[in-house]
């Protein structure tokens, strides 16, 4: 286990240029053909943004009653600023939903690639992973564009934006090797995944913040991969206010091990994938 976890990197780096490929290739091909072109990686979440704003600030007229960590300096309140907060947490559900649900057809969908004996086939988990995290920084990016505009200023926090979600993605990382392992040998894995994304969404603090769950709940919360990194990410950038170094931390550790599973498990289950395809 030990050994898969210092693997991770070492694939990363042995392949690094296999692994650009791969992803711009995927990033390309999503945007093939479309007069906008890449343009649209832009322009999607600027609509999701006014569409969070229209239909939840302005139809439902919800407001964000939770309080600011610390009791920091809190946005203005409008309809604007709760789109904001919550277009936080739905850029990282978008990050894993991405990730999980091509994870199980990964491999089934590169068939041609699995009886290369030379071929890394690990490194199609980074290619998924760099694609969506491609998509994610383009989000971010309108985020913080928007949140200038709308605030006047953007808190010094969000230079540590990176450190809170290099733990997600490790986990996603993880969570795809697993996924695209079984994908090959259950192929209903891919039938089942969007219904458990849409849970993990409303079962997260995304919708809603976490203080307006009871208290005797909140620990289940957890368990939910996206809450954390929700929760300080959310910190982060709206409310300007430092992680929870410790929990960030147990997250992190927690987040290794995953990875490191997950490693292991699709090398111990590769040599069988060409005798199921």
């Amino acid at each position: 286990m030990f050994a898969s976890l210092l693997c991770i990197p070492r694939s990363l780096l042995q392949h690094h240029y296999l692994v650009r490929q791969l992803t711009w290739r995927d990033i390309a091909g999503r945007y093939r053909g479309s007069a906008a072109g890449l343009l649209w990686s832009f322009l999607t979440p600027l609509v999701m943004l006014a569409m969070y704003t229209l239909v939840f600030g302005v139809m439902f007229k919800t407001q964000w009653t939770a309080a600011a960590p610390d009791h920091s300096t809190v946005p203005a309140n409008g309809h604007v600023s709760f789109a904001l907060i919550l277009f936080v947490g739905l850029i990282l559900h978008s990050f894993l939903a991405e990730c999980l649900s091509r994870a199980p057809g990964l491999i089934l969908g590169n068939a041609n690639l699995v009886k290369r004996v030379v071929f890394p086939l690990e490194i199609l988990g980074w290619s998924t992973i760099g694609s969506a995290l491609f998509h994610g920084a383009i989000s971010f990016v309108a985020l913080f564009a928007i949140y200038g505009l709308v605030q006047g200023a953007i808190p010094w926090t969000v230079v540590l934006l990176p450190i809170v979600v290099l733990p997600l993605v490790l986990l996603t990382l993880g969570l795809v090797w697993f996924l695209a392992s079984f994908g090959v040998f259950l192929r209903d894995i891919g039938q089942v995944m969007p219904p458990v994304l849409t849970l993990m969404l409303f079962l997260s603090p995304i919708l809603f913040p976490i203080s307006a769950i009871p208290e005797a709940l909140r620990g289940f919360l957890v368990l939910n991969p996206l809450t954390i990194p929700v929760e300080q990410a959310r910190d982060l950038i709206i409310w300007g206010v430092l992680p929870n170094w410790l929990q960030l931390g147990v997250y992190s550790v927690v987040a290794a091990i995953v990875a490191a599973a997950g490693l292991y498990w699709f090398n111990r289950s590769r040599p069988a994938f060409a005798d199921v395809m």
